[in-house]
């Protein structure tokens, strides 16, 4: 049967509300008070005692979870000195089991904070989007309101005494003792005890039950990867302490095109030789569904792996998505196929080109050789041996330009 005493100083029931024990009180106060009732100086002490404990919300659970134990002084760490003195020493100093450090005030339990990761695109990071996770969790269970039995069923842990946790103390040598904390085998660790006949139909005497979870996430624009967003109580509950927190831990996903450092993105653009010496005009297909135009005016001239920036094309900055990083585009170069120009071609190409420097000095012993293109390459490598070199040029351009080429759209 659970603990009544405190309530039936004060006149109430255990389910009264704050309000109603702080009437009660008051009005039991005046009754007794020694002013007016001399010959009731004990009763005035025991009610300004229970209201002490019942008008502090963790005391008062403390209370209803130990009931006499804690107030006779016999669960752990209760002490003497008077019929309260047991739930005070356990408040107040002697409770090193239930309670810790800083005057001996009580630590409430709290559940386990649990991390899931959330794969977002960088298109959702750049617009804003909203994502959903799903999980288990523990909840306290609706069937029994987390007693785990019938209706006055549940009583304290005797091996135990209802605080959850076993003490064992093993000898170390003479005169000395270590002693051993352990979670009761008994109770699991609850404190209660419940016949297996009395035990709740839905959660077995647990207290909890599993329900799957799907909770919604505001992924913002501008934010990064490994940015954590927290969801405070949407853990495991815990039938006599706080639910634990959920952070879900965001993942970004390599994009095929761009690529993002901090504020700013990248990307790679393709264009032919004739387009690098007479000027282009091409689009660029952009995060947010937008087309840019890029072009160069006749007679520029972009150079292998040149860089150009467009200013507040980037990413938004989180929490400030009016102010946005530049967008870098490199441009590479695709040079004609491999063959041979005909000598009219060439003088034309000659005149319209830089003139060559002079001609080197030779070694006149230097060996003569002829060059030629390996099947399926270019330059380097070749069809055998060449892999280890043409994967580091691949390293390089990921290094410098971002992602993989994106083609452009003449206009």
């Amino acid at each position: 049967m659970a603990d009544t005493e405190l309530y039936d100083l004060l006149e109430v029931g255990q389910n009264a509300s704050d309000a109603d024990i702080k009437k009660n009180y008051h009005k039991l106060a005046r009754q007794y008070h020694p002013d007016k009732n001399p010959g009731a100086e004990d009763k005035f002490k025991e009610i300004q005692s229970a209201y002490e404990v019942l008008s502090d919300p963790q005391k008062r659970q403390m209370y209803d979870r130990f009931g006499m134990a804690a107030v006779r002084g016999d669960a752990p760490g209760g002490g003497e000195g008077g019929p309260f003195g047991g739930i005070f020493s356990q408040m107040f100093g002697g409770g090193g089991d239930i309670f810790g450090g800083m005057g001996g005030r009580r630590r409430v339990a709290k559940a386990e904070t649990i991390g899931l990761p959330l794969e977002v695109s960088l298109e959702e990071m750049y617009n804003g989007a909203t994502k959903h996770v799903e999980y288990k969790r523990q909840v306290v269970c609706k069937t029994c309101n987390g007693t785990g039995g019938k209706s006055g069923s549940v009583t304290t842990c005797k091996p135990c005494r209802g605080s959850g946790i076993k003490v064992t103390h093993r000898p170390l040598g003479p005169g000395m003792m270590q002693q051993i904390q352990s979670v009761c085998t008994d109770c699991g660790g609850s404190g209660d005890y419940i016949r297996d006949k009395d035990k709740c139909k839905k959660c077995k005497g647990k207290r909890l039950v599993e329900i799957n979870h799907k909770q919604e996430v505001p992924v913002s624009m501008g934010m990064r990867h490994e940015q954590k967003i927290p969801f405070r109580g949407m853990a495991d509950e815990m039938p006599d302490g706080e639910p634990g927190d959920m952070i879900v831990i965001l993942q970004q996903l390599d994009h095929t095109d761009y690529r993002r450092v901090d504020c700013d993105l990248f990307v790679e653009k393709s264009i032919s030789l004739r387009e690098a010496l007479c000027g282009f005009t091409c689009t660029l297909y952009h995060l947010d569904g937008r087309n840019l135009r890029l072009s160069t005016p006749p007679g520029a001239v972009l150079s292998p792996g040149c860089i150009h920036g467009l200013e507040g094309e980037g990413m938004p900055v989180f929490r400030r998505p009016d102010v946005k990083g530049n967008l870098y585009v490199q441009f590479t170069i695709q040079f004609p196929d491999s063959g041979f120009l005909e000598e009219s071609q060439l003088k034309e190409l000659e005149c319209l080109l830089p003139t060559r420097p002079g001609p080197p000095a030779l070694d006149p012993e230097a060996e003569e050789v002829d060059m030629i293109e390996s099947e399926g390459t270019r330059g380097v490598g070749g069809a055998q041996g060449g892999g280890a070199i043409y994967d580091e040029d691949e390293e390089d351009d990921e290094r410098v330009g971002g992602a993989q080429r994106v083609g452009c759209s003449q206009q």
